[in-house]
């Protein structure tokens, strides 16, 4: 089959467990054509001759009653897996192998999937469009002038580029769905808790949570029941019972009260955004969802409070990068001056830029004045969803409020980078589940997406409701395969 990178997870799924193609086939498929695609610059680190070497034994014994059988994969580079380069788009961690693995990671090789490499991402997840990376910006397989969006560019790329049926990213801050929504692919942001943050590489311990993204929502749904567990080695993991996502996705979604938030009518919105915003409206009531208006007031306040938590947990969370115990090292008079070398050269402006916000804001005198007051608007923030859950059964608005942008446009501007998160940081900081789909495009053919945002620990709903409106939407992602040599 010469078409293999071009089916769906769940097509791939059945053409292996039938014996139509082979793991060993669908293996080669996909490196074949990310070798063919290094122009994107997805990848960091590729495993392509040991994924050709797993699928082999995989097809001398195979396991068909995995959910993910001899299916090759490449991750985002903020996992770590066990003997294989783990940067987090960092020069300091440039030489960093672990001598273990990520939970998430390892759940996905239990159920027979084969790691084809490690995907590029901005640095230690700081970032919206893969331009910070140590290993330089990805390129959006849309066009070549457009980021992929970030922090998970390098999987949102290689995922549209069919480098890889399915792939994972983490979202801190919309770092899953910002992506996906430039992409013109699905992403998922489970809730806090659901995915155990083990052996990710930490950038906001509060608010980061592993996520999949796919092709469309039944893969979506696919994925998540494999990584979604809990874990005695996280903390933060949640013990519920999790659903069998994939096997409960339903269209049927009749009844179901869908809230509309005005403040995410933000001023200067694009026109286009507004008007995928109706057409999404009108969509899920042809799908017989009832619509309601809703208040989240305190979602005006929800960047610059996470532009507060967020840096000062980064800053808390990186200082264990002093070039002592692993990763870059640089050479110093004193340890003093070692300390300070390392980490100004290991470390990019932007990192650099949220240590420095979250140094300030939890040192004497202002820790009071914004960390703590942060914290309590975050409180606000979650009592707004908790009230009009009251009310609906998930809330609806755009993912985004733009389309993506040009490759070094916002570069120099962090504001202007920082408000691509506009829709998507509410739900961290309430540690909801939010998802987004693809919906349209804008006059110059680039996607937009629609965002769903649910009750904490109902991701069922959230699936079902974007796999009914994904049917009536009919999306079709305009890619020409131009990076392919």
């Amino acid at each position: 089959m010469t078409d293999i990178p071009k089916q769906t997870l769940s097509e791939l799924i059945n053409n292996i467990k039938t014996k139509k193609i082979s793991s060993e086939e669908a293996t080669k498929a996909f490196i074949d054509r990310s070798e063919k695609s290094r122009k994107l610059n997805a990848y960091i680190t590729d495993s392509f001759d040991r994924a050709i070497k797993k699928a082999k034994q995989f097809d001398q014994n195979p396991n068909f009653d995995l959910k993910l059988p001899g299916i090759p994969i490449a991750v985002k580079d903020l996992f770590c897996t066990k003997d294989i380069k783990t940067t987090a788009g960092s020069k300091i961690l440039n030489n960093f192998i672990p001598t273990y693995e990520s939970t998430v990671t390892q759940n996905i090789w239990n159920e027979g999937a084969i790691l084809l490499g490690k995907l590029n991402c901005d640095e230690f997840a700081m970032g919206s469009s893969n331009e910070t990376s140590y290993f330089g910006n990805v390129q959006s397989p849309i066009d070549e002038n457009l980021v992929p969006g970030g922090s998970s560019g390098g999987s949102a790329s290689a995922l549209a580029a069919n480098l890889t049926p399915v792939t994972i990213g983490t979202d801190t801050g919309g770092s899953i769905r910002q992506p996906a929504s430039f992409t013109g692919t699905v992403g998922l942001k489970p809730t806090y808790g659901s995915c155990s943050r083990y052996g990710i590489v930490a950038f906001a311990s509060s608010l980061d949570q592993a996520g999949p993204m796919s092709q469309n929502v039944k893969d979506c749904a696919i994925l998540n029941e494999v990584i979604s567990s809990y874990d005695e080695k996280d903390s933060t993991s949640v013990d519920f019972k999790r659903g069998k996502y994939s096997v409960e996705l339903s269209k049927n979604i009749k009844g179901k009260k869908i809230g509309i938030p005005k403040e995410y009518r933000v001023d200067g919105m694009p026109k286009e955004i507004e008007e995928l915003w109706q057409k999404g409206i009108n969509f899920a009531k042809d799908c017989g969802a009832e619509i309601i208006d809703i208040s989240l007031p305190h979602t005006t306040y929800a960047l610059p409070t996470y532009y507060i938590v967020a840096p000062a947990e980064a800053s808390s969370n990186l200082a264990r990068y002093d070039g002592v115990k692993y990763g870059f090292r640089s050479k110093g008079d004193n340890l003093i001056d070692m300390y300070e070398k390392t980490r100004s050269e290991g470390f990019g402006s932007e990192v650099q830029r949220r240590i420095m916000i979250g140094t300030y804001v939890l040192s004497s005198g202002y820790y009071d004045a914004y960390y703590l007051k942060a914290q309590k608007v975050r409180n606000l923030i979650k009592n707004d969803f908790d009230e009009a859950y009251k009310k609906v059964d998930a809330i609806l608005t755009p993912s985004t409020p733009s389309s993506a942008f040009k490759i070094g446009e916002k570069k120099d501007d962090p504001v202007s980078m920082y408000l691509n998160d506009i829709f998507t940081v509410p739900v961290n900081l309430a540690g909801l589940p939010g998802i987004s789909i693809p919906a349209g495009h804008d006059k110059k053919g680039y996607p937009l997406g629609l965002q769903i945002i649910g009750k904490a620990f109902d991701e069922q709903n959230i699936l079902n409701i974007a796999y009914s409106m994904e049917e009536k939407i009919n999306f079709k992602n305009k890619i020409a395969d131009w990076w392919i040599k």
